[in-house]
């Protein structure tokens, strides 16, 4: 029971990790059974827009998954459209605001698609097509060898034995493809530990605050979720009694459209005043009368995880 209970303690503890491990894994997965029996390059003058298809389609697809399943994106959409919020706010700092948050948003969106690229070029068959029907490459492998050289490059991912008599002394398609492959990785890598750096460098809080914040952050939705489900229960069944017994409900207190707008609004951070959430925000501005919402302060990227703490409850 202690071993389970430890491997338990260490998931939940490096569940983001964990998180982009498993979608990582499951989408190399997903490419190697897509490459292995779904593909079938054409050796054709067709094989460039084929396999480049393949490639990116997929890579695309799972980009915008990754951001409709991001918490954030939907806190930053939501009711941004209406007619008094564009009036209000100034078209610059409106600007500056989504590009403060959809910067780390498609960063994680990228994980998935780039995991694709990257398992798909390390297999080498999409390139390998691709590549077999692309122009600059025909131009630099049969420069000087005639129609039968682009006639037969086209035949190279149908026979392997082609690349190499016809590359000589180039790489032949499928190290090519191996080799973008592993400095795409190690780009990828290299970039996301010195995003993750740069941001933690600017943090506004310690590091021990910071994990004490995340631990307020995930109960506080724990928390949230229970009474919200005992507030619309009650609801529901007071409604309901009175529909089905001819009645008038009883006063029962709900909270306001301008309430939820206040604390919907994405977290930002103010030295001076300090608040773990927008509910915390809320309760200690006598219920977000003392100050104005969604203006102001600054959008830290470490401090992202206040605004996704509820995004396996909500569904997004």
């Amino acid at each position: 029971m202690d071993k389970l209970r430890g491997v338990l303690d260490f998931c939940i503890r490096h569940q983001t990790v964990l998180g982009y491990s498993i979608v990582s894994l499951l989408t190399a997965a997903t490419e190697h059974i897509f490459s292995s029996v779904v593909f079938q390059c054409p050796c054709n003058s067709r094989n460039m827009l084929y396999g480049s298809v393949f490639l990116i389609a997929p890579a695309f697809i799972l980009l915008l998954l990754g951001y409709m399943v991001n918490a954030r994106t939907w806190r930053l959409l939501t009711g941004s459209c209406l007619a008094e919020n564009r009036g209000s706010c100034n078209p610059c700092g409106t600007c500056a605001r989504y590009c403060c948050v959809l910067v780390p948003v498609t960063a994680r969106a990228l994980v998935a698609p780039l995991t694709w690229i990257a398992a798909a070029l390390l297999r080498a068959s999409f390139y390998e097509c691709a590549a077999s029907g692309n122009s600059l490459i025909k131009n630099l492998v049969c420069k000087g060898k005639g129609q039968e050289c682009h006639e037969r490059l086209f035949k190279i991912p149908c026979d392997a034995k082609l690349s190499q008599n016809i590359t000589g002394e180039f790489l032949s398609l499928q190290a090519q493809s191996q080799l973008i492959g592993w400095v795409l990785i190690t780009s990828i890598v290299t970039v996301a530990l010195i995003s993750t750096c740069v941001s933690y460098c600017c943090s506004p809080v310690s590091y021990l605050q910071l994990k004490f914040w995340k631990i307020y952050s995930k109960k506080e939705q724990e928390l949230f979720e229970i009474k919200a489900k005992e507030h619309a229960t009650r609801l529901a069944e007071i409604n309901t009694n009175c529909f089905f017994e001819a009645t008038d409900p009883a006063p029962f207190q709900t909270p306001s459209n301008e309430d939820w707008r206040k604390i919907s609004f994405l977290y930002t951070f103010n030295p001076q005043e300090q608040y773990y959430s927008m509910i915390h925000k809320y309760i200690n501005t006598n219920r977000g009368n003392n100050v104005k919402f969604g203006e102001g302060d600054q959008i830290a990227p470490v401090l992202g995880f206040v605004d996704e703490a509820s995004a396996n409850e909500s569904g997004f």
